[in-house]
Formats: structure tokens, C-alpha cells, sequence
């Protein structure tokens, strides 16, 4: 999709094309990387993209969205960044990024906004140039191959000119390897994203073959030229049958060129078993607000799309799960020489299940590094279902809580309380839910006992 402050609409037409099925060459193996039609994480586990895009070049002072998105129950999220185009982000500004990111215990897909429609757009910048931009950056890139994906090009042409899609593509992803990437590599459909064309859909074989590494993922975006459920499940197919791994890096609910089925969009990825990153978390313009999940960066004014994507059938909450590489993390999110790991045994405390309609919880530090820490409260119905929840605990240690996600967390003091949010208070017999939070420690952490009500 083209930059969404200024947005016009095309007449995209649908077209097609024969079909070209091969076998995905063999893959990298080190974090992210791709097993088929899979992406899939350092230790083989599934890793399916739940979540959305946040516009982070415009808005760089919205740094509390992370938490927020993560709280709406999102594994991944989709980090608009510039090389130039727009104010440039640089490589302390994309650190902090990746640290919000793996802080909330999210993939972080970061994607080169301006190449956005070249061809068609002259303020648009080349592949090339996106791939000089990454270069740069390298250095807080490296390291990070478990928690990020390097989306190389966002919409890397508009309607014109996009044959040359295929070849420019290949030498990307050519020099991203040259430049000593190993990272799982994203790159977008040309057609303003949308491949009406069919251009990425008939080469995507041949810049798979053009990695070295095996890595690639291709990405779809989906506004009005998949107003049908045909069209849809025929282009995921494709993909599926050609063995090659598709996500759906963009869609809507309603856009200026025509109006998505966004069920079928939702539905096929989960069926299908591909990630999905509805546009965006807030800050649109140009006529374009409807797509916005929250107003204001605010989540709880969350607008009738956002609660579709996120709590509707097929989505968000219902259907993210969260990356293995932070079930039992022990170190700091944030990289420093300074992080003290907590113990192989994480400190704990629980209350016991005593009755039916009764919940319990267990409070655990995750990781913990100087002056600040990472804690888990694992939620746990009795032997009824419950159908909602709170937490309450006193620090006795003068701890603080800065964020947190999938509760609504308030402090009075040292007394904090936890509630669930829309979609994880209701719980079955013996069913756990979770939320968690980064708070701040000086001279002690230990762990306070912790009271759970249900309702």
C-alpha cells in the first residue's frame, strides 16, 4: 500500500496466468528461516504472524504502542521505518525498536517504507537504495536473526514499470547475502503490493532460487483487488502448492480502490496456516482513517476495525501464539554488558486452587537485568470455567511496573491489580491464560505472593 498520510486510488484489474510449481531450495537454519511453506524459528517450531503494522517513522515518540499492541494479544508486529524518504531511522532509534520488540516479547518485522510505488511515485526510492539503508543499520541487526525479519522493500513498485520487479528483487536479496545478512529476508508483491499482474506470484520461484540462504518469504498485500473469496484462496494456493512461504503483510477492511473481503483474508490465513498483519495500529491519514485500530494511538478507544481484526472470528487473540524463543527467556530484552540472569529456577510465587469457579496464579521473573526485569503471571482456573479474572499482589521491594500486556494492569502504591482483558477472562476447568509486564527493581526483586479472584 502507498504511504497512507497521502493516498490515491488506482483501477486494478485481476488477470490469469498459468501456475509454475517447484521445490523451495534448502534453507538456513540460524533464527528465523523458512521450511517449506513455513517460516519457522531456530529450534523448528512453527512461527505463524499474527498481528499489525505500526507506523513508527512518523510517529517515533508512540513508543508505548509495543506494549499495547502486544496487550491486544499480536505475536509480531510490522515496523514502518525510512532510510530517507521520510525523517531517517537510524541505527540508535532501530535498536530501541528491536529492544520494544523483544521487551514485549514480539517478532519485529522492520520494513524500508520508501520504496513505496517506484515507478509510479518519483519520491520513491530503488531496492537498491533500500538495501544500502539496511546496510547501515547492520550493526544493531546482527545478533538479532531469533526476533526480527528484515522486510527489504515496502510496495517496491506501483503499476508502472513493474516487470522489472523480478530482476531488481533477485539482486536485492543477492546483496542483502553479500552484505553478510543471515536474517529471514521479507520482500513485498509489486502493484502498489497487490501483484494484480501476477508478477510475483509466476517469479516467486525465481528469487527464491536466488538466496543463497534459502530465506526468503514472500508478501502479499491484500485491499480492493481481493474483493472475492476466489481470488483470495486462489492466490494463498498458489503459493501453497508451488511450496514456496506466503504471509499477508497487508489488508484492510475497507480501502480507496475497493472494499477487501477481509473474512476470507482472515479465515484462508488460518486455514492455511500463514501469518497476517491487518494495516495499522493508528495515525493514518489522507483519507484513509478508517484503517486505523485504535484512535489517537489510544488502545482503549479501539474502532470497529480493530476489533474485527483483533477479536473477531479468525483473529488476533484468538489465533496468535507466541514465539518459543521467549517461553522461559533469561536474559535482559534490552543487550547489555551489565544483565545479571536470574537462576535456572526463576523465582516464583503461587496461590493454590481450592474450588470450582476459584482460580490461581504464579508470579515469575523471566529475566531480569540492572534495574529492570521482565515478570510473568501465569492465570489458572479451577475445576469450573471462570469467566473472568484478577490479580492482586503487593511488591515489597518498591518495584514499579512500566508496562505491561494482555491485562489491565493499576498500581495504588505497591499494591498492584490485574484484570483480563476482552479475550482472555473466560477460561475453562483447568484452563491458564497469561499476561506479563516490564517493571523497574533497585537492591532487591523478590517475588511477592500473589491472590487471584475469578467471576
Amino acid at each position: 500500500m502507498r504511504k497512507r498520510l497521502v493516498l490515491g486510488g488506482a483501477t486494478l484489474l485481476a488477470a490469469a496466468a498459468s501456475l509454475f510449481f517447484f521445490a523451495q531450495p534448502a534453507q538456513a537454519a540460524a533464527g528465523i528461516h523458512v521450511s517449506g511453506t513455513n517460516v519457522v524459528e531456530a529450534n523448528g517450531s512453527n512461527f505463524i504472524m499474527r498481528g499489525t503494522s505500526h507506523a513508527h517513522t512518523w510517529y517515533t515518540g508512540e513508543t508505548s504502542s509495543f506494549a499495547n499492541i502486544k496487550s491486544f494479544g499480536a505475536n509480531a508486529v510490522r515496523v514502518v521505518l525510512s532510510g530517507g524518504r521520510w525523517t531517517a531511522n537510524g541505527a540508535s532509534d532501530v535498536a530501541n525498536v528491536i529492544s520494544l520488540c523483544k521487551a514485549n516479547r514480539l517478532i519485529c518485522v522492520l520494513e524500508n517504507h520508501d520504496t513505496t510505488g517506484y515507478g509510479e511515485d518519483g519520491e520513491a526510492y530503488t531496492l537498491s537504495q533500500a538495501v544500502s539503508y539496511w546496510t547501515s543499520i547492520k550493526s544493531v541487526l546482527d545478533g538479532q536473526e531469533n526476533y526480527i525479519i528484515i522486510n527489504i522493500g515496502n510496495e517496491p513498485y506501483g503499476n508502472t514499470g513493474a516487470s522489472a520487479w523480478t530482476n531488481d528483487t533477485v539482486s536485492a536479496v543477492q546483496a542483502m547475502r553479500n552484505a553478510g545478512f543471515e536474517h529471514a529476508l521479507m520482500v513485498d508483491a509489486p502493484n502498489w503490493g497487490q501483484d494484480w499482474e501476477f508478477i510475483m506470484r509466476d517469479n516467486a520461484q525465481t528469487v527464491a532460487d536466488a538466496d543463497p540462504n534459502g530465506n526468503t518469504i514472500f508478501s502479499i498485500h491484500m485491499y480492493g483487488v481481493f474483493d472475492t473469496a476466489s481470488e483470495i484462496t486462489s492466490y494463498v494456493s498458489s503459493f501453497k502448492s508451488a511450496g514456496l512461504p506466503l504471509v499477508i503483510g497487508e489488508f484492510g477492511h475497507n480501502h480507496s480502490d475497493g472494499d477487501p473481503d477481509e473474512d476470507t483474508i482472515m479465515s484462508t490465513a488460518v486455514s492455511q496456516g500463514i501469518g497476517y498483519f491487518g494495516w495499522s495500529w493508528s495515525g493514518n491519514g489522507g483519507g484513509v482513517e478508517y484503517l486505523d485500530q485504535v484512535t489517537s494511538f489510544d488502545p482503549n478507544q479501539i474502532t470497529s476495525w480493530g476489533t474485527r481484526l483483533f477479536n473477531g472470528a479468525n483473529g488476533v487473540s484468538s489465533t496468535a501464539e507466541e514465539a518459543s524463543i521467549y517461553s522461559g527467556q533469561t536474559s535482559s530484552p534490552t543487550p547489555s554488558s551489565s544483565i545479571s540472569s536470574p537462576s535456572t529456577s526463576p523465582t516464583t510465587s503461587t496461590t493454590p486452587t481450592t474450588a470450582p469457579g476459584s482460580c490461581s496464579a504464579a508470579y515469575s521473573i523471566i529475566g531480569q537485568w540492572s534495574g529492570g526485569f521482565q515478570g510473568e503471571i501465569t492465570v489458572t482456573a479451577g475445576s469450573a470455567a471462570v469467566s473472568g479474572w484478577t490479580v492482586t499482589w503487593t511488591f515489597t521491594d518498591g518495584q514499579t511496573i512500566s508496562q505491561s500486556w494482555n491485562a489491565t494492569v493499576t498500581a495504588s502504591g505497591s499494591t498492584v491489580t490485574a484484570t483480563n482483558v476482552s479475550y482472555n477472562g473466560s477460561l475453562g476447568a483447568n484452563a491458564s491464560t497469561a499476561f506479563g509486564f516490564i517493571g523497574s527493581w533497585n537492591g532487591s526483586n523478590s517475588a511477592p505472593s500473589v491472590n487471584c479472584t475469578a467471576s
